[in-house]
């Protein structure tokens, strides 16, 4: 009989192991990603401090589309781009939390490079 494999004990190995090279530091702070199957979450943080510097998820009430897909993942990742922008932040780090870098992740990425963050 086959064992059952547990998706989010895989990804969170995989994160871990991402997060041990990854460092958010002040000049350069990380770009983090957490989907859901309804939402998508995204969050500009400076490690070294241990704050969040700017932040945007489909949740909010602000925000118009739904990060269940595509089209949400793209407004998520332009919208935390523009407030990490107007926060001083230019250079960002990707952590893509353990997810391929494919689908809603990758939308998120283009979108976020798009609008002005360099990573």
């Amino acid at each position: 009989m086959r064992k059952l494999i547990d998706k989010n004990a895989r990804r969170m190995r995989i994160h871990s192991r991402i997060r041990s090279r990854v460092k958010g530091v002040p000049e350069r702070p990380r770009l983090a990603v957490f989907r859901s199957l309804k939402h998508i979450y995204a969050q500009i943080i400076d490690d070294r401090a241990g704050r969040t510097i700017a932040a945007a998820s489909s949740n909010e009430k602000s925000a118009s589309a739904s990060g269940g897909n595509v089209a949400g993942a793209k407004a998520i990742g332009k919208l935390v781009a523009e407030r990490a922008i107007a926060q001083g932040v230019k250079q960002v780090v990707f952590d893509r939390g353990g997810y391929l870098y494919h689908g809603r992740i990758k939308a998120l990425a283009d979108a976020a490079r798009e609008a002005g963050l360099e990573f």
